[in-house]
């Protein structure tokens, strides 16, 4: 059986990305088609993911083609439509930020399963981390493009034979935006980088957690000024375009308690997840959530909005607390819960537990019981 992917884009590592790799860990020769690549901007991620077969399209050509992908995600679809893919018996796509690889060509007998990350949450009104709203003329010009792209979305959507969503709340998206039923297979977590040090949630932890993008979207300055507030120790973890107002933020306010780490190692990241108090997020309308799935394999409970992927992934009391819900998620909202949380509550063992219904082995066969399923 001859296989390929498809996949968005290349040029930064998330959950997206998290999932191909498992993906190609079941089909390690397969070729991966993909619109544009950049695996230096990846950091030691990248270096890790040039033995793959990458075959990008006419746009990595194109002049400052890094630049001018987000724009130019309106011809997407052609950068997709332009790859021969007729000698394959498989194709698995992978879509989240765009509509671009689930465009992609096959031929009447291929299969064709495209992973659903998200529908476009720029297209359909769910915050994004650009906000090309805030000057008229790009607000009145981004409305009619994506007026037409929404069109063209629904369009290319019909084009796969069975659709993956990440989470229940992706299906029903899914459902809503493409009216097509989908199978949900949640993304997989790499257990084996954390382990639980004892039964109980150790005292001596002493800081609260923030690992994310910091881009508009991911309420990070909610979390910020809850702990500033209360005085509480936060270590927040990674970098984006927002890091200079929350910098800024924090020394206006005088708050002592708050640490900016920057972007860190996968080492780090492991060691701050499992000596952290709690992991604490604040984006209301999370996909699914990787990264509350890790910190909970590390014996670590999170603290996150009651609503989006977040609803299956922690359960309340036992996992972690969830606060707020949709519109809800205030700064107010978040420094009642924490002054009510108590590290004791929480047992490191149902927290792994619960962190092991998301494994990379129980991807990796869903994933193949599926395929199985469709062509035998």
């Amino acid at each position: 059986m001859k296989v390929a992917f498809a996949h968005d884009y290349l040029r930064e590592y998330g959950g997206a990305e998290r999932v191909l790799e498992a993906l190609l860990e079941i089909f390690p020769d397969a070729p991966v088609y993909t619109a544009y690549v950049n695996l230096d901007s990846m950091g030691a991620n990248g270096k890790r993911l040039k033995s793959w077969d990458i075959r990008a399209s006419w746009f990595q050509k194109f002049p400052f083609a890094n630049r001018l992908l987000s724009p130019f995600r309106i011809f997407g679809p052609m950068m997709f439509e332009s790859f021969d893919l007729s000698e394959y018996d498989l194709v698995i796509s992978s879509s989240s930020a765009t509509h671009l690889a689930k465009s992609v060509i096959t031929k009447p007998e291929t299969l064709h399963i495209s992973y659903i990350h998200t529908p476009p949450r720029f297209l359909y009104g769910y915050v994004t981390s650009f906000n090309y709203k805030k000057n008229w003329w790009t607000r009145i010009g981004g409305e009619i493009i994506n007026h037409f792209m929404r069109i063209y979305d629904f369009e290319v959507s019909q084009r796969p034979d069975i659709l993956v969503a990440n989470s229940r709340n992706v299906q029903a998206r899914i459902k809503k935006f493409y009216r097509r039923d989908s199978v949900v297979i949640y993304p997989p977590v790499d257990l084996s980088e954390f382990k639980i040090q004892s039964s109980k949630f150790k005292a001596k932890r002493d800081y609260f957690l923030v690992l994310s993008r910091l881009v508009r979207g991911k309420g990070v300055e909610v979390v910020v000024e809850a702990c500033g507030k209360l005085g509480l120790s936060l270590k927040v973890a990674g970098a984006g375009p927002e890091l200079d107002s929350l910098k800024f933020k924090v020394q206006s306010a005088k708050w002592k308690t708050i640490e900016f780490l920057g972007w860190i190692s996968d080492e780090e990241r492991v060691r701050l997840l499992q000596n952290a108090k709690a992991l604490i997020v604040a984006s209301e309308d999370e996909d699914f959530g990787i990264t509350s799935i890790e910190a909970q394999a590390a014996g670590t409970p999170v603290i996150a909005p009651k609503s989006g992927g977040f609803l299956e992934t922690v359960i309340d009391g036992q996992t972690g607390l969830l606060y707020g819900g949709p519109g809800m998620v205030t700064v107010e909202s978040l420094v009642r819960l924490l002054r009510e949380f108590r590290e004791d509550q929480f047992s490191a063992e149902i927290l792994r537990k619960n962190a092991e219904r998301f494994s990379k082995e129980r991807f990796k066969r869903e994933i193949l019981e599926l395929i199985e399923k469709h062509l035998s």
